[in-house]
């Protein structure tokens, strides 16, 4: 059975996430404490109490969620003996990418903090607030080919592109906002429900060009290493273990779209993956997967209990 380690990206956040991991690992405790120091700021007490307007902020969720999967896989390795490189592959929802990195070993969790804290601050400063949108597209006649044709109706009148590939059924488009809106009427049009999202910046779209040129200057002073496990980028859908290429693919990441259909099923094809394990936050990806790769196992590891049962299964 061929394994592949999943990290959520934003949106799976919650008040009180992870905090049974700390109450019963020390291994846990370890990595929001890390996070913590590497931020100079209290972010385990605002995941622990609170308020949620304030952990959703882009730049609390990132490094929050990263927290979250790290402490899974860390405490899965310390206290099951379940190492990433039991995987085959590793791959994360956007910011879930840093998560798969640092859980990984590529980047260290305190680095990776940082980088988070900045990307999600970058993308907030990228575009004025009112001034982008995104929506998803859903419904059983929504595809990627749906979803193209609306976002170029949408671009006759500004920036609109599709940002996530989710699965089929559910694709994002994401600009500015008047371009969005028409794009929106567009693929109602063609039969696909339309949702705007509650969201701060418009992502994964060239509108975010300020923010991936802040993190190429940051990501070049970056120590990255090879992962453990072969990390699946977002950008490409293909596995790359190259620090190098992974640097780069990070910059490109933020205004680049997120292809995490053809992801799952390049890992469930040509990767002969079998099982996904979903680590951290919530059960997005486990519900993608089974709509993705219908054949394959998808199983979320959220507390202890998850941690324990899949390592029996081992």
């Amino acid at each position: 059975m061929s394994l592949a380690f999943l990290f959520p990206g934003q949106g799976s956040q919650a008040v009180g996430m992870g905090q049974d991991l700390i109450e019963a690992f020390a291994s846990a405790r370890e990595v929001f404490e890390e996070v913590d120091e590497a931020l100079k700021q209290k972010l385990s007490t605002l995941m622990r109490d609170g308020p949620e307007d304030q952990l959703t902020l882009t730049e609390n969720a990132q490094p929050a969620l990263m927290a979250v999967s790290v402490a899974v896989m860390r405490a899965l390795e310390r206290e099951f003996g379940v190492a990433i490189d039991k995987a085959a592959f590793v791959a994360g929802h956007s910011l879930g990418e840093y998560s798969a990195l640092a859980a990984s070993g590529a980047i260290s969790v305190s680095d990776t903090a940082r980088l988070l804290k900045l990307r999600g601050q970058a993308m907030q400063r990228a575009v004025p607030v009112g001034q982008g949108a995104m929506a998803s597209l859903i419904g059983p006649k929504t595809d990627l080919a749906l979803a193209e044709e609306a976002a170029k109706a949408g671009a006759e009148v500004g920036v609109c592109v599709v940002a996530n590939d989710n699965n089929q059924g559910n694709v994002v488009i994401s600009g500015e906002k008047a371009a969005v809106d028409w794009a929106i009427e567009k693929a109602k049009e063609l039969g696909a429900r339309a949702i705007p999202l509650n969201v701060s910046a418009p992502f994964h779209c060239p509108l975010m060009q300020p923010a991936a040129d802040e993190m190429a200057e940051a990501l070049a002073e970056a120590a990255i290493s090879a992962p453990r496990a072969p990390v699946v980028a977002n950008v490409t859908a293909r596995p790359t273990n190259d620090p190098e290429v992974i640097r780069g693919l990070l910059v490109e990441q933020v205004t680049g779209r997120v292809r995490w259909r053809e992801s799952v099923q390049w890992m469930a094809g040509e990767g002969g993956v079998t099982r996904f394990a979903e680590a951290g936050a919530g059960k997005v990806l486990s519900g993608m997967v089974k709509r993705i790769a219908p054949d394959a196992e998808a199983v979320p590891l959220n507390g202890p209990a998850d941690l324990e049962a899949f390592a029996k299964t081992l």
